[in-house]
């Protein structure tokens, strides 16, 4: 190490390990002034829910539902417009197929389980898909919650309620007892999805309106932006830097061993021509826009918020 990394600023961070963000993990790339000291949290759920109730972290990675939700409450940290997750959610709820239901309008007057909170994004985007593709009335629907929320003060509509059951949601889809569930992993025969040839489904939607959902972003304490007026552009930089040669790999069909996320982002490669992980407001926009929609109607945020104040000073015209 040297002198001058011995005098900069350690900034405890969590972050996952993918190939665009490598670079930046293995202390290869960091902002002017600093050196990261990352801590490998078991699930990165953890780091969230740590930096919305603990101020534990000055840089984390965290579900873009879960920044808003914690924003509206004041929580002193502000979002880079860099996404480093992104999935699609037509295959997030799953049904029993022998529940007799044929359409997602049959939900209503159901219970459905959500995994979790009830402001889990993916949870926020499959309910989404339920409401404008298939016309349900999600007020209509019990909404069963298996955990609780990251963010203390979120109080969830009169339509969610937590769990009264100790089985799993997959003995109580298998049982009847739900109609169906989001956030559930199974191998079970008769679990399916509620939605038909989901994946196809989700690139389709893709390739005819330019749905492509954000899941997490990078949020960094308020303090530590304050302090240090170029940090946010600097992050933003370092992040794009990273992806560089990933993307270019990607492109090129040279990605050693490429895992299911790599494979999800050469697929949106393929349809759309362009980078998979736009970062930016602007190339952004769209799905951006979308989830604070979604966020609204759905009542995990009943405070309006901007798009300015959503990103940190400094970054709103940066694209990368």
């Amino acid at each position: 190490m040297t002198d001058q990394k011995l005098h900069d600023q350690k900034l405890h961070a969590a972050l996952q390990t993918f190939g665009y963000t490598k670079a930046i993990k293995d202390g290869s790339l960091h902002p002017n002034g600093f050196v990261f000291d990352f801590e490998e949290v078991p699930a990165i759920i953890q780091a969230f829910r740590r930096m919305v109730r603990g101020l534990e972290f000055d840089m984390t990675e965290m579900a873009i539902t879960t920044y808003m939700c914690a924003k509206q409450f004041g929580k002193p940290f502000t979002a880079l417009p860099v996404f480093v997750m992104r999935a699609f959610h037509h295959g997030a709820i799953v049904m029993n197929k022998n529940s007799g239901i044929t359409h997602p309008k049959q939900l209503e007057g159901k219970k459905v389980g959500v995994n979790r909170g009830y402001t889990v994004t993916a949870g926020v985007w499959a309910r989404s898909i339920l409401q404008h593709e298939y016309g349900v009335d999600l007020s209509k629907i019990e909404w069963v919650l298996s955990g609780d929320e990251h963010v203390e003060e979120f109080r969830a509509p009169s339509y969610v309620t937590p769990t009264k059951s100790d089985k799993s949601f997959e003995e109580m889809l298998l049982s009847g007892e739900l109609a169906a569930a989001s956030g559930v992993v199974s191998t079970h025969p008769d679990i399916v999805t509620l939605i038909p040839d989901a994946t196809k489904t989700g690139y389709e939607a893709l390739r005819t309106r330019g749905h492509y959902p954000i899941n997490h972003t990078v949020v960094v304490k308020d303090s530590l932006l304050a302090a240090n007026p170029n940090l946010a552009k600097d992050l933003f930089q370092m992040f794009c830097e990273a992806k560089r040669p990933y993307v270019e790999a990607l492109k090129a069909g040279t990605l050693a061993n490429p895992t299911k996320v790599d494979e999800t982002f050469g697929k949106v490669m393929a349809i759309t021509g362009k980078d998979p992980l736009p970062y930016g407001i602007e190339p952004n926009r769209q799905a951006l826009e979308s989830i604070m929609q979604y966020a609204r109607e759905q009542q995990c945020v009943t405070k309006p918020l901007t798009l300015e104040e959503l990103f940190a000073k400094g970054t709103h015209d940066l694209v990368g």
